[in-house]
């Protein structure tokens, strides 16, 4: 919900549709819509409507490989929808004066945005990995006469010789925040990003930074973006099937799968490392897919529900038994009360980030 009056202004600064592809797919912001293609040519009103819409439009498809018109692959880079990006700039609280590193350039959309918050040239620097994708930002944002200074390279590692910065915008998603990052804030200064540490849905984060490489949070919640390139992970796959071990349980996968983000972020302090999607078909089978993150060969496991049946077949495979790990861990979530994501909070020392429930001294582990 846009709340801020200062927000407002600067989307009525920077025009959305300044920084919208000429055609590109279209994604809405809802569970249930189907994409569809925005043509200025063919269709001028529908891509007008497009451009103001709560959607987020592909910029690339599967790093360059695929044509990001057709909706086919992954997509790797987008303009995201205007709705997530007001909740996040407000998150943010840019003021005039602070100096800026957006994470993420894109279509350099945020970036003119936050150029404009800022209230000076040359205070915003913009990190953006593609090549490519850098060019099309930079067209857009030159032909506005904006001054943003724009970086080519892994946001990961920030721009150390700009630092340090009053405020840092991480605009694709993390399963854990760089330290790097952490370090070229100024103590007092606020990170946000779209944090994704396991589960279906990513939260948004709101970091102050306290000292050299630690911060408190809090989260405001879904926010689903894209992997940043240095962190991402491979899919669920069962491999060594033969040796995987068969059991049953009485707890229906559907439950963890629909019991929202509150229940997605106790489990993934409570199994870390662990990240899991479920599949169903029109018969009304669900299976909840789990692995561990960044390991190929790591553990698995799986939980079948069949309309019908009693108990759910459960399949796992490795060192941990990651399916008993999430059905500990939804099951402690329960016992506290099926607490929602405002009733949780982050603290980051170095590399390790904590949750806790309530208060900072009640960790969730």
């Amino acid at each position: 919900m846009l709340t801020d009056g200062r927000v407002r202004a600067a989307l009525l600064a920077v025009p959305r549709h300044l920084f919208v592809p000429r055609r590109g797919w279209v994604s809405p912001d809802r569970a249930d819509a189907e994409g569809f293609l925005a043509d200025s040519v063919a269709d001028p009103e529908g891509w007008w409507t497009a451009a103001y819409s709560d959607a987020s439009i592909w910029l690339q498809a599967d790093d360059g490989a695929e044509d990001p018109t057709t909706g086919r692959g992954f997509a790797t880079s987008s303009l995201s929808a205007p709705g997530v990006v007001v909740e996040f700039l407000q998150l943010l609280g840019v003021r005039p004066g602070h100096r800026v590193l957006e994470v993420g350039t894109a279509s350099g959309w945020t970036a003119a945005l936050l150029e404009h918050l800022s209230g000076g040239a040359g205070s915003v620097y913009s990190v953006e990995v593609d090549e490519n994708v850098a060019a099309s930002a930079a067209v857009a944002l030159d032909a506005r006469g904006s001054r943003v200074i724009r970086v080519l390279g892994d946001g990961a590692l920030g721009v150390p010789e700009a630092a340090p910065f009053d405020r840092v915008h991480i605009t694709c998603a993390v399963t854990a925040i760089p330290s790097a990052l952490v370090r070229q804030t100024r103590p007092g200064g606020i990170i946000v990003a779209p944090w994704s540490p396991g589960g279906p849905d990513g939260h948004r984060l709101r970091l102050t930074v306290t000292g050299e490489e630690t911060a408190t949070g809090t989260l405001h919640g879904r926010a689903n973006y894209m992997l940043m390139r240095s962190q991402r992970y491979g899919r669920w796959r069962a491999h060594h099937v033969e040796r995987a071990e068969t059991s049953t349980t009485a707890l229906d996968p559907r439950e963890i799968a629909g019991a929202g983000p509150g229940a997605a972020l106790a489990i993934a302090a409570c199994a870390p490392g662990v990240s899991w999607h479920t599949v169903s078909d029109e018969a009304g089978a669900v299976s909840l897919l789990l692995c561990e993150r960044n390991r190929a060969e790591g553990s698995w496991a799986a939980c079948d529900h069949e309309p019908g049946a009693a108990r759910f077949g459960v399949t796992q495979y490795g060192e941990r038994r990651l399916w008993d790990e999430v059905e500990n861990a939804f099951l402690r979530w329960c016992s506290w009360g099926r607490p929602g994501l405002e009733r949780f909070g982050v603290a980051l020392a170095g590399a390790e980030l904590t949750v806790w429930l309530d208060a900072p001294g009640r960790i969730v582990r």
